[in-house]
């Protein structure tokens, strides 16, 4: 399921279409259609994706920029982020290990990074509790 939303947003940052043209465009890509939380989890990221892009440019060293991270980096963000800080039933960690599993096999060495990113967002969470 975190697969699907991962490649739907993936998909959806080569384009400016609306999200549910997304969405239907690549369902036949998955066997039986796109999962229902993958579907609701790509809609709550692009409904707070600017809250969502403010907390990883946050946690960019100097010089960075959101445009300047890979799109499967950026992707993957996105969804770890939002089930971080939107959605009570996944616990942080389960969220940052299945991020790390997809930068493994989607990115070239980017998991380290993704995880550092990750654990500042967890930290800032717990700080404000």
């Amino acid at each position: 399921m975190r697969e699907q939303a991962f490649m739907l947003l993936f998909s959806k940052s080569f384009d400016d279409e609306p999200l549910e043209d997304t969405i239907d465009d690549n369902a036949e890509m998955f066997k039986g259609g796109v999962c229902a939380y993958a579907q609701a989890a790509v809609m709550g990221i692009e409904d707070r994706r600017d809250e969502i892009d403010g907390v990883i440019s946050s946690k960019l060293k100097k010089g960075w920029s959101i445009g300047r991270l890979s799109k499967p980096s950026l992707a993957i963000l996105r969804l770890a982020v939002y089930e971080i800080n939107y959605l009570e039933n996944i616990p942080d960690g389960v969220s940052v290990n299945e991020a790390v599993e997809l930068a493994k096999k989607y990115t070239i060495g980017e998991s380290g990074f993704i995880n550092g990113i990750l654990g500042s967002v967890i930290r800032d969470k717990e700080a404000s509790k």
